[in-house]
């Protein structure tokens, strides 16, 4: 499972990487009508130079929670949920990580994944219920920008997509519950049925920590790099922006009052408090009852967010798990996320 361990290999990648990456660059300045220098820099150079930082900061605490032994403690708030649905320890320790980092998180659990600490289906279901604790990461950001601009159709939609995702991490519990996992998924053993684990020395957690990190670091580059350039040239060439576009006239015209859709066209085609400035000023204008506010808030959340996830998240999931798994990863937890919300603005719809 483990990738790249030989140097050799990892200088070859390393190699093919970096060339990958430079032509990717060559064409996008050739291709992209007014992408210079400058913009490139300001616009790829810096925040890839910051998306790699933060997940080296991520891969040391996700090595140095593991090897110091701290996964039983920070497992203790999650461990009746995570041992109702046969996850164990250590995906109670990345969900309780997962709080504070998202990118340490999933990295302590493709750590714990490649030491079989834990099987392919406890990774996925880990992954899936990390979304509750990234929830409320971004939450008092997005309440304080929400509320102002949009009032009480602002709170019902921070309800319903509360709604949706209780709603998922309750069917992936119940899942794990109902179908116990199999003899190679490793369960942690009970808090009384645990021998006490001497925590090793700080010196041999750091020396683990700096010897492991290198190549960690390394395998996520090869990855991560061409990616996040490619998907950088798809979005100046206009992809995304034309994918949301298609959804927009496909999707919602059906669904909620003609009126609504600029709402939504705005809260996925321009900067994320757009959609609820136009919100807010539509419903001031009383143009959008309060429920037809609600409805084209989620709906615009529905149709954005996956998009933005493949802009944003698919080089992070695609670094830190292998591309085929990260990709996996990453739809999967959209398409659950996608139908939740879906099914939980149907009641609203059906019963507001």
């Amino acid at each position: 499972m483990s990738r790249h361990r030989n140097p050799r290999r990892r200088g070859r990648s390393l190699l093919i990487a970096a060339a990958v990456s430079t032509s990717l660059v060559g064409v996008a300045l050739a291709t992209v009508e007014g992408l210079t220098t400058a913009i490139l820099v300001d616009r790829l150079v810096w925040p890839l130079a910051r998306l790699m930082l933060f997940i080296a900061i991520g891969l040391v605490v996700g090595q140095f929670i593991e090897a110091s032994g701290w996964t039983r403690h920070l497992a203790v708030l999650a461990r009746p949920a995570f041992r109702f649905g046969n996850l164990g320890d250590h995906c109670g320790a990345a969900f309780t990580t997962a709080f504070f980092s998202g990118t340490a998180a999933n990295a302590m659990l493709y750590e714990f994944y490649q030491g079989g600490q834990i099987c392919r289906r406890q990774l996925y279901l880990a992954n899936l219920l990390n979304h509750f604790p990234a929830y409320f990461l971004h939450l008092p950001t997005t309440v304080f920008i929400v509320l102002p601009l949009t009032g009480k159709a602002g709170a019902i939609y921070f309800l319903l997509t509360f709604g949706a995702l209780v709603l998922r991490c309750t069917l992936f519990l119940a899942y794990g519950r109902l179908w116990p996992p199999d003899r190679t998924c490793h369960i942690a053993p009970a808090a009384a049925d645990r021998t006490p684990e001497r925590t090793p020395p700080t010196e041999s957690v750091w020396a683990g920590v700096r010897r492991k990190l290198p190549p960690r670091l390394t395998s996520v580059a090869v990855y991560v790099v061409p990616i996040y350039i490619a998907i950088f040239m798809l979005n100046a060439l206009g992809l995304f922006d034309t994918a949301e576009r298609w959804l927009a006239d496909t999707l919602v015209t059906g669904f909620i009052p003609v009126e609504s859709l600029s709402v939504v066209i705005l809260g996925f085609m321009a900067e994320f408090t757009s959609g609820f400035a136009a919100a807010g000023a539509l419903l001031d204008a009383g143009v959008l009852d309060v429920r037809q506010t609600a409805l084209a808030l989620l709906i615009g959340n529905i149709i954005a967010f996956p998009v933005r996830a493949l802009r944003h998240q698919l080089p992070r999931y695609m670094g830190i798990f292998t591309p085929r798994l990260g990709m996996q990863m990453l739809l999967l937890g959209q398409s659950c996320r996608v139908l939740s919300l879906a099914a939980v603005g149907a009641v609203y719809y059906a019963v507001g």
